[in-house]
């Protein structure tokens, strides 16, 4: 299986990261990719872009190097009633919005508080992704997860960077595992993403990849495997 698109990267504007979209367009262009999403950190992540970077993404080349350029964000849940950091911004005008948990903007609390926030982020009508729901610190029901991730036609994310020995969150693979078998019985589309901070990982799929084929998880539930079904299940609540 190829993957032709990867729909979740950072560049220097997130702050903690370190390439230019130019960067990764052209090392994306090198790997084959058809498609990349730039998504850096809404405004709440400490040292990220202010909501002013969103309003401008328009300037950007819609294709870079033969690579079609999707404008984003990885905006942050901020409560448990699943709002985001995204006041003020037009999202209808960002092509991607992961809705993400991340402890500098919210704390974990119980697995019913953050089971909420993360539903009560799907029922924003432009989230089309969420962001690396893997981390064993901020404890899930993955049914619930699977079963509204269904409901509201949101792609669930198998990060990459969440399964490499580096990455800080703890026991992905295994609360993956857990969880495409809950999204599996909901016939839940997911998307594979590399999550990357510098160019050179973009397109770097392999522990994901694995860990999907060890489940075996459909390709045909697999968004980026195909580019029209990818811009179909991105757009799919966007009418």
């Amino acid at each position: 299986m190829k993957l032709i698109a990867d729909c979740h990267l950072h560049t220097i504007s997130s702050g903690h990261a370190y390439s230019t979209i130019s960067e990764y367009a052209k090392e994306a262009s090198e790997k084959g990719l058809e498609l990349i999403g730039m998504t850096d950190h809404g405004p709440a992540m400490p040292g990220s872009a202010h909501k002013y970077h969103f309003d401008n993404l328009k300037v950007i080349p819609d294709s870079m190097y033969n690579v079609e350029v999707l404008k984003g964000i990885e905006a942050n849940i901020i409560d448990y009633d699943g709002n985001l950091d995204t006041e003020g911004m037009k999202l209808e005008e960002l092509a991607i919005v992961i809705a993400s948990f991340h402890m500098p903007c919210i704390k974990a609390s119980t697995r019913e508080d953050n089971t909420r926030a993360y539903i009560g982020s799907m029922k924003n009508k432009y989230v089309n992704i969420i962001g690396h729901p893997d981390d064993a610190r901020i404890d899930i029901d993955y049914s619930e997860l699977a079963r509204a991730a269904a409901y509201y036609g949101v792609l669930i994310e198998v990060n990459n960077s969440s399964l490499r020995p580096i990455s800080f969150r703890e026991n992905a693979a295994q609360n993956y595992e857990r969880l495409l078998e809950e999204c599996l019985k909901h016939r839940v589309y997911i998307i594979i993403n590399t999550d990357s901070h510098i160019h050179t990982d973009v397109g770097e799929f392999d522990e994901a990849y694995e860990l999907v084929r060890k489940v075996n998880y459909p390709k045909e539930l697999i968004a980026n495997a195909n580019l029209e079904r990818l811009k179909q299940r991105l757009l799919l609540r966007r009418d």
